[in-house]
């Protein structure tokens, strides 16, 4: 363009044209729906657990436990403590049956060797409660699971979590795995892995907690794994070798109160004065400076322990033979020194405290009424002078008035109500004194 003269005139600049605006269609019923606007199909979810049911028929109790509630906000599956299972509709509509019975099977697994718990307690332990730490916990539960689930009925999906990943072995629990490998080069692919607090013991903002509804009591809990051990012992072919360990701890679970035993006799070893003697295997520094003189050092010895075992009438023939394991159990505590660890059976009186031998070979006499006052007097008064005092005891007993002069500890076998009198319907015994350390037996 030119100007007067045939001068060129300089263009104006361009201006970018206004955005236009955007017109949103909707979604046609030919394009499909979304995932959020997609139905849970009831039908197919419990079509899947039937088909797991059949292909592992000692897990039914379980998987029939669970609730299932419908919620958009979950990832894929996820269960919560109380043995609620979180299901999203999007997740169901897009598997096929077969898979979907693979992870009802995966999320029980969960809730039937206690992750929630265990994962809780490691965090608590480490001081792990981000969310990175979270999804190491659930990869190493998967890592735990994972190897017993799929397979004979059951594919194993795309994408699920296997120690091979690793190169870690199979057959490991979940804090083996987490103490072996950080886990860091599968955070980024396994990013959307989430099956809930049931997983891990941290809890997600889409569950019901303790006081929602359909959420089964710690008895319950408690009696769907005693049922599932039970159809695993009773087919001991049926299952995997990580599901018959399992049920053998289910049925016969690891003590909680020997850690606590443990505990007590390391500290009864480390108090002063305790377990302490002169040795001259070893001179005393002082030694040096008395010149042809040669003083004994003190040496620490492994502390003494006595075990006091109720044996009246109303300690059942089972509870004596586990007390005897207990026994064998607190023999290796002191590092294998039997010549450390003395037994009193005691009903209404205390018999001779006797050194420990052989376990399964001791005698425990008794029958009668119940007395431990007598049983820790006689303790008291046998010489060496035990550190800690172990008794075992269903706990309908008077106790001592005053606390002895050393470490307690009182393991109580169960008793429903804790209330048993053959004369008295409504005894009540008493509790143990607040000077001892209690826990309740199996």
């Amino acid at each position: 363009m030119t100007g007067a003269g045939g001068r060129p005139v300089p263009r104006p600049p361009l201006r970018p044209a206004p955005p236009r605006p955007v017109r949103v269609v909707p979604r046609t019923p030919e394009a499909g729906p979304s995932d959020a606007e997609l139905p849970l199909d009831m039908d197919k979810l419990l079509t899947a657990r039937l088909h797991a049911v059949r292909v592992r028929p000692y897990l039914a109790a379980a998987l029939f436990a669970l609730h299932v509630v419908e919620d958009r906000a979950v990832p894929t599956m996820a269960v919560d403590p109380y043995w609620r299972c979180y299901v999203s509709p999007g997740f169901v509509a897009r598997t096929p049956v077969e898979e979907l019975a693979g992870v009802w099977v995966h999320e029980v697994s969960h809730l039937l060797r206690d992750h929630h718990e265990r994962g809780e307690r490691y965090a608590r332990e480490h001081g792990e409660h981000g969310p990175g730490e979270r999804l190491r916990r659930n990869i190493a539960a998967d890592f735990e699971i994972n190897d017993d689930i799929y397979g004979d009925g059951l594919p194993l999906p795309s994408g699920a979590a296997l120690p091979s990943m690793l190169r870690l072995p199979d057959d490991l629990l979940m804090e083996e795995y987490l103490r072996s490998a950080s886990m860091a080069g599968l955070a980024a692919d396994l990013a959307w892995l989430d099956c809930g607090s049931g997983a891990d013991g941290q809890a997600r903002p889409w569950e019901l907690g303790p006081d929602g509804a359909h959420g089964l009591t710690r008895q319950q809990r408690d009696a769907v794994r005693f049922r599932v051990a039970e159809g695993i012992k009773g087919r001991p072919g049926d299952a995997p070798d990580g599901w018959r360990r399992w049920a053998e701890e289910a049925f016969h679970p690891p003590q909680p109160w020997r850690e606590l035993l443990g505990a007590a006799i390391r500290a009864a070893a480390g108090s002063p004065g305790v377990g302490e003697n002169h040795s001259y295997r070893r001179p005393s520094r002082r030694s040096a400076s008395v010149p042809g003189v040669i003083l004994p050092s003190l040496r620490r010895m492994p502390p003494r322990v006595c075990v006091v075992i109720d044996t009246s009438g109303s300690v059942s023939d089972a509870e004596l033979g586990s007390a005897l394991l207990e026994v064998a159990a607190i023999a290796r505590a002191v590092g294998g020194r039997r010549d450390l660890v003395s037994v009193i059976s005691c009903d209404a009186a205390a018999n001779v405290a006797v050194p420990l031998c052989r376990a399964e070979s001791l005698e425990l006499v008794g029958g009668g009424g119940t007395d431990l006052r007598t049983g820790f007097a006689r303790a008291l008064r046998s010489g060496p002078r035990p550190d800690v005092i172990v008794a075992l005891t269903d706990g309908q007993t008077p106790w001592p008035s005053a606390q002895p002069p050393c470490r307690t500890v009182v393991g109580l076998f169960p008793r429903p109500g804790r209330a048993v009198h053959e004369d008295d319907p409504d005894y009540v015994p008493e509790s143990p004194p607040d000077w001892a350390r209690v826990v309740t037996l199996g």
